[in-house]
């Protein structure tokens, strides 16, 4: 049962690696050459979403096991959607900044949630390896992603690509919405919300 649900997982997040993997193998030329970015802004663009992603960690990473990891999965998904409509809209490069604060906070966020997940489900003799499937998976889609990302952008455009990914991420979202079933039970999250709240109450005590 536990492989089971692994693999659905994994085939459910595989759309948005295959995503990743398509655009970003040519993002940095989208950036150059149709926003007019120089590479110095490229660079710091790319810090920015790095930034988001180590200041929001922790607090993304709670939310998964304050509202369970589906939420929080779904939410990284339609993120991600959004993102790339955003950047198929791009008029400027500065207007990236701002995508890129959306961006490290969605990453942080489905990271932090499907290795949970993965935690939940699987037993701890077996983690080492469901987590080496998910790793798989992150391969494969940046396998796929790549060796399209160049022909299509000559193609059909830089900007069409990232409605395709769009379209991917759509089709992932689907996927998780009706295949992943929420791992942790609401018992097991009123149990860690109850500890939260005594222990809050005695260090309050204790000062």
């Amino acid at each position: 049962m536990e492989k089971k649900r692994l693999y659905v997982l994994c085939a459910c997040v595989l759309p948005l690696m295959i995503c990743s993997g398509l655009v970003y193998s040519m993002f940095s030329l989208y950036m150059s050459e149709v926003l007019g970015a120089p590479r110095s802004q490229i660079g710091l663009v790319y810090m920015v979403g790095s930034l988001v992603g180590l200041l929001c960690g922790p607090l993304l990473g709670k939310a998964s096991d304050r509202f369970g990891r589906k939420p929080v999965i779904l939410g990284s998904m339609a993120s991600f959607a959004l993102i790339f409509v955003l950047y198929f809209r791009a008029q400027g490069y500065l207007a990236v900044y701002g995508i890129q604060v959306l961006e490290g906070a969605a990453w942080v966020a489905i990271g932090a949630a499907v290795t949970a997940y993965i935690a939940d489900i699987v037993t701890e003799d077996k983690r080492g390896w469901a987590m080496g499937v998910y790793q798989q998976t992150i391969s494969v889609g940046w396998m796929i992603g790549p060796a399209f990302g160049g022909f299509l952008s000559e193609v059909i455009g830089f900007r069409t690509i990232f409605l395709v990914g769009a379209i991917l991420e759509a089709i992932g979202l689907i996927l998780v919405l009706f295949l992943v079933k929420e791992s942790r039970r609401q018992e097991s999250r009123a149990v860690n919300e109850k500890s939260e709240i005594l222990d809050n109450i005695k260090n309050q005590n204790d000062k």
